[in-house]
């Protein structure tokens, strides 16, 4: 094991430039997206010259909803797709609540991604629409926003839409309504968008919610607003859409086909769709077979893992073994709270399982359908991707920061005894991609390769290789960018067939977000199928901080990296933990007729949660039971390894 802590030294570590310096370091060249992932030319003195892979670390949010999006509108929401490209893009604006706010660093992409069922059936209706008027649900929902009971309303339109029951004018595609905000959506983007300083990609939220079982789905467009144009978002209800993702992706493929755009689905955090999100042996009634596994592996590389309404790695059920897993759960059931949770959903609603569940479908159809990406992203419905602890501004328009807040109710199903506190809800995540340029194209394709992982908040820079030569002295270079390139893949990659018996080595770098807080470890999490067909995983603590007094238990278990948080004053020091952590690792227990897959996990130390400032800010207490503090973390894309045939 090797590791460093000098923060300087961390920067050519990770062979970085600037994000906001790109087209200056020359990485300006659409061309070098398209050999992102090809070997480095062999170098001169200059060890920058010729570089042809990605160096840009770049952070942003695929699933930001506006005033567009009927519940985010219902629930206060007040600010438009443009609010939200300026907001990201480091603008101070006037929140839905009527306070400043701002981001401690602009994001350098964002995706607004309001919903395709009901687009614009917010402003219709507030703008007084006589046909949605004239519907007992428009005149009650219109009534009930009026008064000031917005949230009772907006619960009241999800479980209609849930139910595919929504009043006559509810705008659908065709409809001068819909069609008008898909334009201002597409619009905003446009103006927004600044090639190699901030990328507005154009994009909407698939809206699959049948029982309140969520199966959402971002969709996101490569192209421009012309191509976009071209087209209208694909909906849920019938006759007109489906809430069946096979027949999103046939939507996809058409789309691709009229518009000349490439498009891509990122699958929402699975654990509000009570056990249907990574389905095993049947989904809407049809058994999986070779044909669901192919077209689901080519339209959705990317899974989102962790957001506002939880975070969906791991559940302490699935992976007991696992010390970190009871991070920031949401699991007590579906969508509205109408259908509890049973244990047996678990497997097929997180992200580890789906991974290991994958293994065992491309054993019996050919395909993995499960070979994802993992990124993270917002799902405010407020128009703010303030995803810091310290300035968040909540889920919806009543949870931006009050007094209330901390014991405030989000919403109680009284027939199912299902409730969520707002203190519950998360102030989490962003996604993080490596590309060769801020611009739709590269960052798209970074997507769709699945070099990316996921932050719960903090912008920590994560690099993850995998090959079969790595050696301890690659851990010791100034650019392990350049050697894991050389040696290996990247994040998302596949190894396969190990040459002459040899094991997997993975050279793994870390380092903490410049304004946060220092690393605790990194783990690599491997999972794998045996010759039976039966699942399991691993957890290897592979890197860690302040390694002269901490020490590998006999269970092999590592000891805490301590606690700085004064809860009270919300917060913490950084004399704990390190500014960055590298190492080169190799598989001990590796069998190469096998499959398998790695990522790694890094932790931070301990630091205060958004619910410690609250309590300081406004000088109030916490319900019983609130978390105060967390160890905000990043989960790679994995590397998956497939025996020779």
């Amino acid at each position: 094991m090797n590791q460093r802590t000098s923060t300087i030294a961390a920067l050519s570590i990770l062979a970085l430039t600037l994000p906001q310096m790109a087209s200056a370091a020359g990485e300006g060249d659409a061309d070098k997206a398209k050999a992102a992932t090809a070997s480095p030319t062999k170098p001169g003195y200059s060890p920058y010259a010729g570089r042809n892979f990605p160096t840009l670390p770049l952070f942003g949010d695929t699933h930001l909803h506006t005033s567009f999006s009927m519940d985010a509108g219902a629930f206060g929401a007040r600010l438009t797709p443009k609010d939200a490209y300026r907001f990201a893009r480091g603008e101070q604006l006037t929140s839905n609540s009527g306070q400043p706010v701002k981001l401690s660093r602009p994001l350098d992409f964002l995706v607004v991604a309001d919903h395709s069922d009901g687009m614009g059936f917010f402003p219709l209706l507030m703008s007084g629409d006589a046909e949605l008027l004239a519907t007992p649900q428009g005149r009650k929902w219109y009534d009930e926003i009026r008064a000031g009971k917005g949230q009772q309303a907006a619960i009241d339109i999800i479980n209609s839409f849930g139910l595919g029951k929504m009043p006559k004018g509810y705008p659908t595609p065709g409809t001068a309504a819909y069609r008008n905000a898909w334009q201002e959506t597409i619009n905003a983007a446009e103006a927004y968008n600044e090639p190699h300083r901030f990328t507005a990609l154009i994009g909407y939220e698939w809206t699959s919610n049948t029982g309140a079982n969520n199966l959402h789905r971002n969709v996101v467009f490569r192209g421009n607003g012309t191509q976009a144009a071209m087209v209208e978002p694909y909906t849920t209800l019938k006759p007109l859409g489906s809430d069946n993702p096979v027949d999103l992706w046939k939507w996809m493929a058409a789309t691709e086909q009229k518009t000349s755009s490439e498009v891509l689905a990122i699958a929402h955090n699975g654990n509000l769709s009570n056990g249907l999100m990574f389905p095993t042996v049947e989904a809407f009634g049809k058994k999986l077979d070779r044909e669901y596994a192919e077209q689901r592996a080519r339209w959705e590389p990317l899974y989102e893992t962790t957001q506002t309404k939880g975070t969906g790695e791991a559940h302490p059920f699935l992976s007991p073994n696992d010390e970190f897993a009871n991070f920031e759960l949401w699991d007590k059931g579906n969508l509205d709270g109408s259908a509890a949770k049973t244990k047996d959903m678990l497997q097929y609603e997180y992200a580890r399982e789906g991974l290991k569940n994958g293994l065992k479908l491309e054993a019996q159809l050919g395909t993995n359908p499960f070979k994802f990406g993992l990124i993270g992203s917002s799902d405010a419905h407020n128009a703010l991707a303030a995803m810091e602890e310290n300035n968040f501004f909540g889920k919806t328009a009543p949870q931006e920061p009050s007094a209330e807040r901390l014991t405030k109710t989000f919403f109680n199903n009284a027939k199912t005894g299902v409730k969520i506190m707002d203190w519950e809800v998360g102030a989490s995540g962003y996604a993080a991609v490596w590309t060769t340029e801020n611009t739709r194209e590269a960052i798209f394709d970074a997507m769709k390769r699945r070099e990316t992982y996921a932050t719960t908040g903090p912008r920590m820079i994560v690099r993850f290789f995998g090959g079969f030569d790595f050696v301890p002295k690659d851990a010791l270079t100034q650019l392990p960018a350049r050697v894991g390139y050389e040696k290996g893949v990247p994040m998302g990659g596949d190894l396969s067939a190990a040459p002459g018996g040899k094991s997997p080595t993975f050279l793994v770098a870390a380092l903490k977000d410049p304004i946060g807080a220092n690393l605790d470890r990194i783990q690599i999490v491997k999972g794998w199928v045996d010759q039976k067909g039966d699942t399991h995983e691993q957890i290897y603590d592979v890197a860690w901080s302040d390694a002269a007094r901490r020490k590998m238990g006999a269970k092999g278990k590592l000891t805490s990296v301590g606690n700085t948080v004064d809860v009270a004053n919300a917060t913490w020091s950084n004399t704990i933990g390190a500014s960055e952590l590298i190492t080169v690792w190799k598989d001990p227990k590796f069998d190469a007729k096998q499959s398998a897959f790695y990522y790694a996990r890094v932790i931070e130390i301990p630091t205060p949660r958004w619910t410690a400032y609250d309590a300081k800010y406004y000088g109030n207490k916490p319900l019983p039971g609130t978390t105060m503090i967390l160890q905000e973390r990043a989960y790679t894309a994995p590397i998956w390894y497939t025996p020779s045939k």
